[in-house]
């Protein structure tokens, strides 16, 4: 089988987390899936692309199974982040429309949930907490920066027009507040774009079950609106470099911002 993640060392005290851009399902699982659930329509595409070099010496973790397979930033535990709202859940069932993603009778089960956590959940989410840790030791404060991207327009989860820039902080409590304050400043005074904290995403179960600011671990989600660099937010789901260019440099600031933040910490 395929390697389920990919971990690029660096020494900054940030570490980018990837969990939706891998676009890996095994034999096993792909000849469950239905038609609409093989396009992987739900992918947060081209994220490592757009990230790739905008902080020197970075690590990042990376899933490389899809969110089909199963979903790296839910609860395992099936508890829902949103309870009382659409949303998809540990294993999915559907897409982000509301349409069914396998085949009859191949939806997943009990059995299939567990598999999947080993298979693929429990190894990612060890290789992360193993990096924030790692990370820890040399600077004594690590900052996860969880990379999101989604369709700007989804009816069956949010209404309307999402913004471009969707900061989850879990309403502060998964990062200091120099961190949260840092995000929303140079994303509001990006010109062009529009920005939201603790909007309709207020950071999945990775930022909340890593964020302890307590214990000199932060975490923060960003989740993108992806009009802001793809060519279209459907199929074939191209990146479109000029768009890309032009919002790398609100995330490359962005970043630096965290990480002198993060260094602030471990010299008071």
């Amino acid at each position: 089988m395929a390697a389920v993640f990919e971990v690029h060392q660096g020494t900054s005290p940030v570490i980018l987390g990837l969990p939706h851009t891998g676009t890996y399902v095994p034999d096993d699982i792909k000849v469950r899936l239905n038609d609409n659930g093989l396009t992987l329509s739900d992918t947060d595409w081209h994220i490592e692309k757009l990230y790739d070099g905008l902080l020197d010496s970075v690590t990042t973790v990376r899933a490389t199974f899809h969110r089909y397979c199963i979903d790296a930033n839910r609860d395992p535990e099936g508890i829902s982040l949103y309870p009382g709202q659409n949303t998809t859940g540990l294993i999915p069932e559907t897409d982000f429309d509301g349409v069914a993603i396998w085949k009859e009778g191949e939806a997943p089960t009990k059995a299939d949930i567990a598999d999947r956590i080993a298979r693929f959940h429990k190894p990612y989410h060890d290789a992360l907490a193993a990096e924030i840790e790692r990370v820890k030791s040399i600077h004594g404060v690590a900052v996860l920066y969880d990379c999101h991207s989604i369709r700007s327009h989804i009816p069956f989860l949010f209404e309307g027009k999402l913004p471009n820039f969707n900061i989850g902080t879990d309403m502060g409590k998964t990062c200091d507040a120099r961190i949260e304050a840092a995000a929303v400043e140079i994303t509001a005074r990006a010109q062009g774009y529009s920005s939201i904290l603790n909007g309709r995403f207020k950071g999945g179960w990775t930022t909340r079950h890593y964020g302890r600011p307590e214990q000199n671990i932060h975490a923060i989600q960003m989740e993108l609106a992806q009009s802001t660099h793809l060519m279209s937010e459907s199929l074939p789901f191209a990146y479109d470099d000029s768009k890309a260019a032009r919002l790398r440099l609100t995330l490359k600031p962005l970043l630096q911002r965290i990480e002198q933040i993060a260094l602030e910490m471990k010299r008071s």
